[in-house]
C-alpha cells in the first residue's frame, strides 16, 4: 500500500490579503519568506535532537483544543528559542493565549493569527537516544 511520508507543505487561504498575512507571519514569528512569497523550511536547518519530525492528529469535532479558534484546523510551529520567541511576540502586543507551558516532548505555547487561526509554537525538548522514533 502507498502511504504519506510527510507533510509536503501548508496552505492557507487569507481571508484578508495573503500578502499582508505572509507579512505577519514574517514580521512576528520570524518565517523567511521567498520570492514566490512563501517559506520553504528545511528539516537540515532545524538545530533540534529529533532530526525532525512532525505531527498529524485529528481533533473530535466538540473539543476546545483549537479554541477560541473557529477555524477547523490549527498549525504547529516549532520554534528554535521559545522564551525569546514569547518575548518578540509580547513585544510586538501579540497576546499569549497561553504558555509557556512545558511537557514531557517540549515547551508549547499559544496565540492567534490575525485571521483568528490559533497558532501552537512548539520548542521541542532535547532528545537523545532512548527519545528517538
Amino acid at each position: 500500500m502507498a502511504r504519506i511520508t510527510g507533510i509536503g507543505g501548508v496552505f492557507i487561504k487569507a481571508r484578508g490579503g495573503a500578502k499582508e498575512l505572509a507579512e505577519w507571519y514574517r514580521d512576528c514569528l520570524g518565517l523567511e519568506l521567498a520570492d514566490f512569497g512563501g517559506a520553504v523550511l528545511k528539516w537540515p536547518e532545524d538545530k533540534a535532537g529529533d532530526g525532525g519530525l512532525t505531527v498529524w492528529a485529528a481533533a473530535d469535532q466538540n473539543g476546545t483544543w483549537f479554541d477560541p479558534s473557529t477555524s477547523g484546523f490549527m498549525i504547529n510551529y516549532r520554534v528554535d528559542d521559545m522564551d525569546g520567541m514569547v518575548a518578540q511576540l509580547t513585544a510586538a502586543g501579540i497576546p499569549i493565549l497561553k504558555g509557556p507551558d512545558a511537557h514531557e516532548n517540549g515547551r508549547f505555547a499559544w496565540i492567534m493569527d490575525p485571521e483568528g487561526n490559533k497558532v501552537e509554537l512548539w520548542e521541542p525538548a532535547p532528545w537523545d537516544e532512548k527519545n528517538k522514533g
